[in-house]
């Protein structure tokens, strides 16, 4: 009896890690301490002296049941991506550069392949967001999954000085809310996408006019990292007020955890156009547009909130960054929540 015998083949985990290390490479930060494959990452602090206060932010998700697609698709070099954007996303809210991301890979049999087009994910994840991915672990699990599956989650570390963490506390009545478009149903509300649409190999490879491409490619389309996007605001001299990923439950939970008490984000549902994805999944699962709002981005995948005289500088920071950006609402003097009008 040895231990490939249990289920657990070693050979097969040098093998990934020997495919994956030119993907890893590719994301160094000359901050990264050390080569790949030690016991733990280091990065140095060193560079961030210069701060009057530096703050470390911090962000861990997996993809949750997207990561069903990827099975029924064998698509696998995009959930990593899907991965890191769930992560570095929530720190930019919070107004950090992600330093450093380090992966999670739970499967019932290691595939070297397969592992290494996630870690490819992963990586390209990491070099959109600027952030080394500085270590990982790949965990063969036999008897607990299935030998096809897998699942994926990460954690990342980034830094803000103190004065910049974007807090939300001091948004006012009249501030704007300004969107930024998703690139589709992102990483949240697959359980209820299933639901809707049969999850089979011909369900996922019908073409829809209205979409453009098939079911399995807009459903399986990457989370927008927005990392830059922020960066390019504040580097225009703006100092976003507040930041919402829109992520799990929607609209209704996730634009109030960046208000103050006494405001209130109205937002008008005519600013911008909703993406076909979302029409498509409303329509044939009989969903109520409030369920839809409290479940899905439907196409903002990040609203900002500021000062009115920064609004036309922080339109044209996020045009510089590639993307498309919509003055969607205002804070108002209320109890706090969100209005969808």
């Amino acid at each position: 009896m040895d231990y490939k015998t249990a289920g657990v083949d070693i050979e097969a985990g040098y093998k990934s890690v020997e495919l994956m290390k030119k993907y890893v490479k590719e994301t160094m930060r000359p901050e990264v301490l050390g080569g790949i494959g030690g016991f733990s990452g280091a990065f140095s602090m060193e560079k961030f002296k210069d701060m009057e206060k530096p703050t470390l932010v911090s962000g861990t998700d997996g993809v949750g049941t997207k990561i069903k697609l990827a099975f029924l698709m064998d698509k696998h070099d995009t959930v990593g991506i899907d991965c890191v954007a769930m992560c570095v996303n929530d720190i930019a809210c919070a107004g950090g550069e992600p330093l450093f991301f380090l992966d999670y890979i739970a499967c019932g049999k290691n595939y070297p392949e397969k592992i290494a087009a996630i870690v490819k994910g992963v990586s390209a994840g990491c070099i959109q967001s600027e952030c080394a991915l500085i270590g990982g672990e790949t965990a063969e699990h036999p008897g607990l999954m299935p030998e096809d599956e897998y699942d994926l989650a990460g954690f990342a570390v980034g830094v803000v000085d103190e004065k910049n963490l974007i807090t939300g506390a001091n948004i006012k009545d009249g501030d704007v809310m300004i969107g930024i478009a998703s690139s589709g149903v992102h990483s949240n509300g697959f359980s209820l996408v299933r639901k809707v649409f049969e999850m089979t190999k011909e369900s996922l490879d019908t073409y829809y006019d209205e979409l453009g491409t098939t079911l399995g490619e807009a459903l399986i389309t990457p989370t927008r990292i927005y990392v830059k996007a922020l960066k390019a605001v504040k580097n225009a001299g703006v100092t976003v007020k507040g930041c919402s990923h829109i992520t799990g439950g929607g609209f209704y939970e996730n634009i109030p955890r960046m208000l103050p008490e006494g405001i209130n984000a109205k937002i008008n549902l005519n600013s911008y156009e909703v993406p076909a994805i979302f029409k498509l999944l409303q329509k044939k699962g009989g969903i109520a547009d409030e369920m839809m709002y409290n479940t899905y981005n439907m196409g903002l995948g990040m609203i900002l909130c500021v000062d009115p005289k920064d609004v036309d500088a922080t339109m044209a920071a996020l045009e510089s960054a590639g993307e498309k950006a919509y003055v969607v609402g205002s804070a108002v003097s209320g109890d706090k929540g969100v209005t969808l009008c």
